[in-house]
């Protein structure tokens, strides 16, 4: 008998045979209009059923007439309903069909809900050779558990038979299958998260076109069965998992070792697709009414609460996208009242990777009416205690691997200056704040140790705003929050902003001036030994050269004793050769005073016969005949022209008489 090609007309099912039905099975809200041959042939407990109201008198051959949807009279054998049918009518009608030997196209959307339709029915390869149950489990072994795309579809569809799938063991090898084949997966190869920031990766996907390529040939190569060009697709498909499917994913995800990066990741995307409003740019308002509203931020609530229970601990090691994301939890779960395990637990994870974080992830809106604020400070100083007390147990760690000679105490790590620099400027947001107590300033601002500001300029700026926007705060109060900075640490901008402020304390002002004067002096100081060293450094260089000399010459002078004695003679010979150098110069000296003194006694004897003229002498004859003109005085040291002597044409201490 050749099945022709079912049809549906409105709520019943027929099978156009060309022989009329003879039984009926409701199956929800569906007719089913079949013959019970092909069934009782295929399904012992469809047999069953048709044998035994067969057999009952209660259930005898009724007629019944249709005038108004058709003109023949139909004679109903049988009538049953299956209630509870796993997969509904679907799964039913791909059942009957598999019995009237039509071919089913298996896939992994519907394995496991026509796997439960060959149990519920009794299609065993007992009663019946290569029957449903042993088709759709080959099916489901070999094309399903081989693949982490079609066991995700395979576990989705769990869903729809859950308490028969999971008696027969089908979710459980789907979520073992998931987990193993997830940690295959490089997660440097793919970009988590893959629905953060789509338009920040197109550039980086064009670039890798040819590596995509490459992977996705190597992978077709070893069998894996990628048939996609999003590799990690499948991260998506993840997401479309009931809650409770999935939290029993993750945890067979961390008990078998899985890469940390893919299960935040997962819990990443899961949580965007079911929380709305986790990045400010997403969020809109609800127009639900309050009762759909109320149910809806239960079932967030408890989405949220526990993405964060299963997030790992330690420090993420991706950008600054996980720390944003963290900061979106934080804020959905003030908003959704989370309970306070999970928000402390989102502060700690925050603060081990702050310094990713941005001033604008800082600014956490105050949503609790004890708070006065604008923005929720307690969260902050928390969240930067968890980050101090982290930064504490590296350097601790560090130690104890250096063996106790870390001396990290005067170390700035870039964590720690990226943190200061961070809190500064979210002091100076919050600054602002009419409501702001000048203690909870003062003690958000002292929180970080000295080593995280080279400069105080940022923690002056947010100190010049709060005492620009707090004009009452008192004289003591301003002097205490100016004692926040350090004015040594000021640059000279700064240093000269500060000197004209006059919101500042007069206390404050003449600190800044002092140091200010200072800072100045040894500028102008080290511009002068700068100088100094510039000229300086040809005869240093030489200094050094000399002395590099010296030391190769004394070290060739010890290596043996008879070197060191001839060097000696050496020595000695030039001493004497240096005395009589001075002997010479000394008698030389001498001569030239004897001829210094016979000229004198010349020029005297010449005075005294030649008589003096208008013009004095000799000397005015030598004016006359030369046209120049002598001071009284040759050598004077006090004057800046000295006459040269040098060629010792006169005596040093020749003058006028």
């Amino acid at each position: 008998m050749e099945v022709e090609k079912p049809g549906s007309r409105g709520q019943a099912w027929f099978c156009t045979t060309g022989l009329p039905s003879d039984i009926v099975i409701e199956v929800e809200d569906m007719t089913f209009h079949l013959h019970k041959f092909p069934l009782m042939s295929k399904s012992r407990k469809l047999h069953q059923l048709i044998t035994e109201q067969e057999t009952d008198p209660t259930t005898s051959t009724t007629q019944r007439e249709d005038e108004e949807e058709r003109d023949e009279i139909e004679e109903i054998i049988c009538q049953i309903s299956l209630l509870d049918f796993p997969g509904g009518s679907e799964s039913f009608e791909m059942a009957a069909k598999f019995c009237y030997g039509v071919k089913v196209d298996l896939n992994s959307s519907i394995i496991a809900p026509l796997r439960c339709a060959g149990e519920f029915l009794d299609m065993t390869e007992e009663y019946s050779e290569d029957n449903l149950i042993s088709r759709t489990e080959r099916f489901f072994s070999q094309s399903v558990l081989t693949s982490l795309k079609e066991s995700i579809k395979a576990l989705k569809s769990c869903e729809r038979v859950m308490p028969l799938a999971e008696s027969l063991g089908i979710t459980e090898r789907c979520i073992d299958s998931i987990a193993s084949r997830a940690s295959s997966v490089d997660p440097a190869l793919f970009g988590w998260p893959v629905s953060e920031a789509a338009n920040e990766n197109n550039f980086r996907a064009r670039s890798n076109q040819a590596l995509w390529k490459e992977i996705e040939s190597t992978l077709r190569r070893k069998g894996s069965g990628a048939k996609s060009n999003n590799a990690d697709s499948w991260f998506e498909d993840l997401t479309l998992l009931s809650l409770q499917l999935f939290k029993r994913l993750i945890l067979a995800m961390k008990m078998g070792d899985l890469n940390p990066e893919i299960v935040e990741s997962c819990l990443m995307n899961y949580a965007k697709k079911h929380i709305p409003g986790l990045s400010r740019s997403n969020r809109k308002p609800s127009s639900s009414s309050s009762s759909s509203s109320a149910a809806l931020e239960g079932e967030q609530r408890e989405v949220l609460e526990n993405i964060v229970s299963n997030l790992p601990l330690q420090k993420s090691s991706r950008s600054s996208t996980t720390t944003r994301f963290l900061f979106g939890l934080l804020r959905t779960a003030n908003i959704l009242n989370a309970a306070e395990e999970c928000r402390s637990t989102l502060e700690k994870k925050i603060g081990l990777q702050l310094e990713q974080a941005t001033l604008d992830d800082l600014l956490i809106p105050s949503y609790s009416y004890l708070n006065e604020t604008l923005y929720d400070v307690d969260c902050l100083e928390r969240i930067l205690g968890h980050f101090l007390d982290g930064l504490e147990e590296e350097r601790n760690g560090g130690e104890i691997e250096a063996g106790g000679d870390g001396g990290g105490g005067n170390v700035r790590p870039p964590t720690l200056m990226v943190v200061g620099k961070l809190i500064d400027g979210y002091l100076a947001e919050i600054g602002s704040d009419a409501n702001l107590k000048s203690d909870r300033f003062y003690n958000l601002a002292i929180s970080l140790p000295e080593q995280a500001r080279l400069f105080d300029d940022g923690l002056y700026r947010a100190v010049d705003v709060y005492l620009k926007s707090h004009p009452w705060t008192s004289e003591a109060e301003r002097e205490k929050i100016c004692g926040i900075m350090d004015c040594q640490k000021l640059t000279i901008e700064a240093c000269t902003h500060a000197a004209q402020n006059e919101r500042l304390p007069l206390r404050a002002v003449v600190q800044v001036l002092f140091f200010e004067q200072i800072q100045l002096r040894h500028a102008i100081t080290g511009t002068l030994i700068a100088a100094g060293a510039d000229s300086a450094r040809p005869s240093l260089l030489r200094r050094r050269v000399e002395e590099e000399e010296e030391e190769e010459i004394e070290a060739e002078e010890g290596a043996t004793q008879e070197r060191n004695s001839n060097a000696w003679r050496g020595a000695a010979r030039e001493n004497q050769v240096l005395r009589l150098d001075m002997d010479s110069m000394r008698t030389r000296v001498h001569q030239l005073e004897r001829e210094c003194s016979n000229m004198k006694k010349v020029i005297e004897k010449i005075d005294k016969e030649c008589p003096r003229q208008n013009n004095g002498g000799w000397r005015g004859s030598l004016t006359r005949r030369f046209g120049c003109k002598f001071k009284t005085q040759v050598c004077d040291s006090h004057e800046q022209t000295v006459v040269n002597a040098r060629k010792g044409r006169q005596p040093h201490h020749l003058h006028q008489q």
